[in-house]
Order: structure tokens, then sequence, then C-alpha cells
């Protein structure tokens, strides 16, 4: 074998490990293999075939025989990990973090049964910071727990960083929680214990980590969020802001790529509100963390430079912050609107549309007319 067709074979190798290791029984596939098997067997007659991944025996194996079997454990490792944290098998876009598809969730009893989501289709690109809003029972919240793996979908696709979140095992969710995503609730006492303090409540998912350590993380993740002055105080001596604030810190603890917040500033008033807006500003600008937050604060939303409408379980409009605000640090209440808003269409060609237009022009039925006027479509009532 010449050392182009020796090297070519290593090369591939280690960078087509599904090819190499079939998942459940470990079976050699592609045929290289066998060429790197007799290869083997040449430098080292004592090597049985089914073992090209061990070592070649001989006190003293030839370069080629080391080479390769160092190839073939990298790939073998590299496609257990690969099949460990349940990635994606199919390509996707590396600045994908959130790829959502035809997503339906079902609620099932034993007499009814509760569509809360209805085919969602939403991408979200890595280092986004955008609000969800809608009103009760549009399926905000029910998306949200999708994405922290607290539940699973019935049916469609949900990807996040590249992991297929429909085919992951038990150990694979709990890795996945445990590595990828970071929760904020609304309620502070699923965020805090209250007979612990500040610096203890952080330390508290960082316990396996070496104790110095860990107190080092905690007091770094509470300067981060402008607390580390109360680090000695327990739950009834904090505000509801600064309680906000430590439960941030307590997401970031496992340094999570995508932090999800479910009405972060539900029971605080407008100045707390803009503060706690204003650390998840600086999270997503200063440490690029993809932040999705679930609110029914229309002014909050203002603020936040992508908003996604739901409505019946579905995304039925966008509003994409406009150039001029992009770099305002906007707070209080603001009137102008800094949005600009377009209808979502998905896959199918279909558009949710506002039940107050359809009132304004004075559609009372389920039929209406549509025209094309040059690049406009036209609705009319029927």
């Amino acid at each position: 074998m010449s050392k182009k067709n020796r090297n070519q074979i290593v090369q591939k190798a280690k960078k087509k490990p599904d090819q190499i290791v079939q998942k459940k029984t470990g079976t050699m596939l592609d045929p290289a293999i066998k060429k790197i098997q007799e290869e083997i067997q040449k430098e080292a007659p004592e090597t049985k075939p089914e073992a090209v991944a061990a070592e070649p025996a001989g006190d003293e194996p030839g370069p080629m025989a080391e080479e390769i079997s160092k190839a073939l454990k990298d790939s073998f490792m590299e496609a257990y990990k690969k099949q460990t944290e349940g990635e994606l098998e199919d390509e996707l876009d590396d600045n994908v973090m959130i790829l959502c598809e035809n997503l339906v969730k079902i609620y099932k009893t034993k007499e009814t049964e509760v569509l809360a989501l209805q085919g969602l289709e939403l991408r979200v690109e890595k280092g986004e910071f955008i609000a969800i809003i809608g009103s009760s029972g549009s399926g905000k919240s029910t998306f949200l727990n999708l994405l922290g793996g607290l539940d699973r979908p019935s049916a469609g696709k949900l990807y996040v960083d590249g992991k297929n979140l429909f085919k992951m095992t038990e150990s694979q969710l709990v890795a996945y929680k445990q590595k990828t995503v970071g929760f904020v609730w609304q309620n502070n006492a699923r965020n805090l214990l209250p007979y612990l303090t500040a610096v203890q409540n952080v330390e508290l998912p960082m316990l396996f980590c070496e104790p110095k350590e860990r107190h080092e993380r905690a007091i770094e993740l509470l300067t981060l969020v402008g607390m580390v002055h109360k680090k000695d105080s327990r739950l009834n001596q904090l505000s509801g802001g600064e309680q906000q604030r430590i439960a941030i810190a307590i997401a970031l603890a496992n340094r999570p790529k995508l932090l999800l917040a479910d009405e972060p500033t539900g029971s605080v008033d407008q100045k707390t509100s803009d503060a706690v807006l204003d650390v998840f500003r600086k999270l997503n600008t200063e440490l690029g963390i993809t932040i999705v937050i679930v609110t029914h604060d229309i002014n909050l939303a203002k603020k936040v430079n992508r908003v996604v409408m739901m409505r019946d379980g579905k995304t039925s409009i966008e509003r994409i912050m406009k150039e001029e605000y992009v770099k305002e640090n906007l707070h209080g209440f603001i009137e102008e609107d800094t949005h600009e808003e377009y209808a979502i269409l998905d896959h199918a060609g279909r558009v949710q549309i506002p039940r107050e237009m359809l009132d304004e022009i004075g559609v009372d039925s389920k039929k209406i007319r549509m025209s094309v006027d040059g690049d406009k479509i036209v609705i009319t009532k029927a």
C-alpha cells in the first residue's frame, strides 16, 4: 500500500466515525476498514482483525499500525460521544441555537386532549435575545418547558444547539439540562432556598465541585449580576428584583449556552424590571448567551431586539426592532413603536390574521376574498 493511500485511509478513519462504529453492535462498516485490518495484520500478524482499535501486538509495532490504531480509537470515542450527547444526525447551520418545525404538543387525560402547540415553527440564531409574548393559553410556557427539557414534544422537529430533543434518552436529557440550558423561574420559591444565603444558593448547583472552586465561581456570578454586596443575605432580606438577579446567577452556574426565563419581571415594578432587563442584556452582549424570555409585559417586549407573538399554539407575528433603537438602552415606559411587525408564513404557506384586523374590515364569517394587486395580497370580506 502506497503512503498516499495509507494516509487517505487514516484520514477517512478520523473524519467518518459514524461509518466505523455501528450504534449498537460496534461492528466495523466501511470497506476501507478491511484494508486497515489487512495492513495491521502485515505489521503485526498476531493482532485479531476485530481488535483493530486496540494496540497492535508485538514488541515494536510499526508506525503504520500505531497511527491507524490511534485514528480508530479517536474515531470510536468521537462516535460514542456523538451518540451519548444526542447530537443531530443531519447537518445544521452552526449558527442555529433553536430550530422548530411543525412542533406539536398534546396533553392527554382520560376524557380530553388539549392541543397546546399546533405546528409551531421558529428559528433562533446563537447569541440572539428574544421575547415570546402571547395571551394565557397561547402555548408559550409549554414551549419554554420543551426547550428546557422539562417536557417531551408529541410531534414535529425540535433541535437545540444541534441536539435532537426527540431522540434523547433519559440520561442524555439529564446531560442536556446540566450542560446546555439554564432556567429562571417566575416564582422565586423555585429559584431560591430561603434558609440559605445568596452565595450558598448560587453554590448549590455546583455541589460536586471543589469547595474553593464553587465559592469563587459563585462570587464571580454574583458580581456579574451586581449582587455581590448581598452575598450573605437570605431570601427575606432581599427585594423582589434582588431575588430575581440572584436567580439569574444560579441559572448561570452550569455555564449554559441557552438561558430561559419565565416572566422574569412579572412581580416587580418598572424600575426593577429595567434593572433585571439590563442584566439579561449584559449577559447577552458580554457572554454571547442566547436568551429566550416569556412575558406578558408588552413594555418589556418593546426593549428586546426580536419579539415573537404566539397565538393558538403557533407563531403568528414577529416584531423586529428598528435600526435606530437597536443600540439604545431603553428604560421606563415607551410610547413610540420601536419595532417593525411581520406576519409569519408557516411551511405550508399559512398565515394567521389578527382578529382585530378582521374586525376592522367587518369580517364576521369564516370566508374572505383574496386578490393580488401588484406586489400586494388584498383581503376583503366575502
